[in-house]
């Protein structure tokens, strides 16, 4: 339980002041998502493993808050959640080239195309997708995957000119 609770004010800390903040950082939505995910592997126990890929020059780079931590509750809800046998999510970000790639990947049901369609329509979704137009416009992309060993990856892409780096002051 004291574990539980701080991991709960871990959580509740870094995401508070996020929802009336305009922008975050890769490393700081990553702690959140961190933080959320140690809550919910206490709730879940075996059934869920997670691993964050995140190298540590990347922390420092902009990006829009809540936008993570929403895809991995997403990859919970549609894909952990339903499976009956434990699974696993995988948080990756890195460089390519000029752009910054974050991927957000679960081993859960996957989707069938009746339920691609009611993912598609998910409010979480439409909001990301809403986000990553106005910031970006055409220069970002943001894709769905059904990998072949099953679950789904969720894929964002942005150029890094686009970015402001951090220089800690």
């Amino acid at each position: 339980a004291n574990q539980m609770t701080g991991h709960l004010i871990q959580y509740l800390r870094s995401s508070l002041p996020k929802m009336r903040e305009n922008t975050s950082t890769v490393g700081q939505e990553i702690e959140l998502v961190r933080a959320y995910l140690n809550i919910l592997k206490m709730r879940m126990g075996e059934r869920l493993a997670f691993d964050i890929d995140c190298p540590a020059d990347l922390n420092g780079i902009s990006f829009p808050p809540m936008m993570l931590p929403s895809l991995v509750e997403n990859a919970i809800k549609h894909g952990i959640g339903p499976r009956p046998t434990p699974g696993q999510i995988v948080v990756r970000s890195r460089r390519v080239g000029a752009l910054l790639e974050l991927d957000v990947q679960d081993n859960g049901v996957g989707l069938s195309a009746a339920r691609l369609t009611d993912f598609n329509r998910g409010v979480g979704l439409s909001n990301t997708r809403s986000r990553l137009e106005h910031l970006y416009g055409s220069l970002h992309r943001f894709e769905f995957r059904q990998p072949a060993e099953g679950g789904l990856l969720v894929h964002i892409a942005i150029p890094m000119a686009e970015l402001a780096v951090e220089v800690g002051e």
